[in-house]
């Protein structure tokens, strides 16, 4: 399996190397070169298997320059004891049709786990066997910040360096980053909302001599590795979900999914899944306020929103209004065509603007994708509902999807809603739904009253490259 630039400016390289590399030189995004095809037949035979086996086969698919049998290895160690719930990743109904899918049984209470333990075991190992280092430059709306410091924080041979928005995540979000005192964690706090931290990640991963002088790569769900992982999940809820079917009918037995969406990474996830023959009826993306997707699957218009007018609002982690991502999913709309991608982008930087409504009708009939908004007062409403409907505390990110989801379900066909993260890290909104704060386990409470540690900066590129060269492991 190789795997190349959306833009065509890469020569053709391996997983490990694009584990690594996270942005194309070109300044486009990895993706294969042919997403795999799997067979109804192989999806049937993964039902029994345990969630790290199902993780090694799906990602086997795309990670082929590994032993299979250190792949099995990573695999066990990604979702092992850290993760809280045994299954580590369960289902929860809500309704007679509508359940959660639990994601956020790791580390730091977000779904962003599931990837980032993953990346945790396989970045290492590929860096050892190469007797190499690397330094991650991230930035984060909010839980891929402390996904990533978690599962990194004193491995040997990384340092990470993580760009978050000043003011813009919760209490909790922030305790949970700045209060790690690791040596290889720098928390570096932007003058700006997310938007201008991830361009700060893509000017520097821009720079290729710099980039290779410190030997800069990026665990942003720009890494392709993380959205491999993330699919693994789609495989997981559709089998436990459809085991009541009978086996005749479950290559054809469409389920859809809710997706709360900033980045566009985690949908993207259920998009390769449904590629390589997951049998997903429609994928729903969900957006808050910042709306900028939710406009794009409706009109074809993609018009990114400048960081001025991107809104501070009660689900931070999806306050962005330039989805990293969606080149991915434009990719595919043009057929895999290099040159019409790198025209489209060329087109998006000269004008602010992208019009592909002549293909908008594809994005449903073809993709499985629709979309909608949802406002603080759906949350407030949702996050309530749910609770009284099936005394089931959520999160405002996953009260968004759940509000969307609620305009496209199907009689008969569940509908699955991807959580995001615990509510406990999200308590202003929870007591405003409900009355009352989600109780906090005594550990992560401690966080709360720990001292923090950042580095103050500017919207500024130069400063970081000036603080990464001090610092870089």
């Amino acid at each position: 399996m190789q795997y190349v630039s959306t833009r065509g400016g890469m020569e053709p390289s391996n997983f490990s190397d694009v584990l690594l590399e996270g942005l194309a030189p070109d300044g486009g995004l990895v993706v294969p070169e042919a997403i795999p095809s799997v067979e109804p037949e192989t999806i049937e035979s993964w039902r029994d298997l345990s969630y790290a086996e199902l993780a090694t086969e799906v990602i086997g698919l795309y990670w082929t320059d590994i032993p299979r049998d250190d792949l099995a290895e990573l695999c066990r160690a990604a979702y092992g004891e850290q993760f809280k719930a045994d299954m580590v990743v369960p289902l929860t109904p809500i309704d007679q049709m509508t359940a959660l899918v639990d994601l956020s049984q790791g580390p730091t209470l977000a779904f962003k786990d599931m990837a980032m333990q993953f990346l945790g075991e396989a970045l290492p190992y590929v860096l050892k066997k190469r007797g190499e280092t690397l330094n991650i430059l991230g930035a984060t709306s909010g839980d891929t910040g402390s996904a990533a410091e978690y599962a990194f924080r004193s491995k040997p041979n990384i340092g990470v360096f993580m760009l978050s928005p000043k003011g813009r995540m919760s209490r909790f979000q922030r305790a949970q980053m700045y209060t790690l005192t690791d040596d290889n964690v720098h928390n570096i706090v932007v003058e700006g909302v997310f938007d201008d931290a991830q361009q700060l990640v893509k000017d520097l991963n821009g720079d290729l001599e710099f980039k290779a002088a410190n030997s800069l790569g990026t665990v942003n769900s720009i890494n392709l590795g993380r959205l491999i992982a993330q699919s693994v999940y789609y495989f997981w809820a559709w089998l436990r979900v459809t085991t009541g079917i009978p086996a005749e009918q479950r290559a054809d037995f469409g389920v859809s999914f809710a997706v709360p969406s900033g980045n566009f990474g985690n949908i993207f996830s259920g998009q390769l899944a449904r590629q390589m023959g997951l049998p997903i009826d429609t994928l729903v993306l969900a957006t808050n306020e910042n709306n900028v997707l939710d406009e794009f699957f409706r009109s074809g218009e993609y018009e990114p929103r400048s960081a001025d007018n991107t809104l501070a609002t009660s689900s931070p982690s999806m306050d962005i209004s330039k989805a990293s991502n969606l080149e991915r999913f434009i990719y595919l709309v043009l057929g895999q065509d290099q040159t019409k991608l790198a025209d489209a982008w060329q087109q998006l930087d000269a004008t602010g603007t992208l019009d592909l409504s002549e293909h908008q009708p594809r994005f449903q009939q073809e993709f499985g994708m629709v979309s909608g908004t949802s406002t603080h007062e759906d949350r407030v409403s949702t996050i309530r509902a749910v609770y009284e409907k099936a005394q089931v505390v959520i999160d405002p990110h996953t009260a968004d999807g759940v509000t969307v989801a609620r305009g496209f379900q199907k009689p008969e066909q569940p509908m699955l809603v991807l959580e995001t993260a615990k509510p406990e890290k999200f308590g202003d909104i929870v007591n405003e739904a409900l009355g009352f704060e989600p109780e906090l386990l005594p550990e992560f409470a401690r966080l709360l009253e720990l001292e923090q540690h950042t580095i103050d900066m500017g919207v500024d590129a130069e400063a970081l490259r000036e603080y990464i060269a001090l610092h870089h492991v």
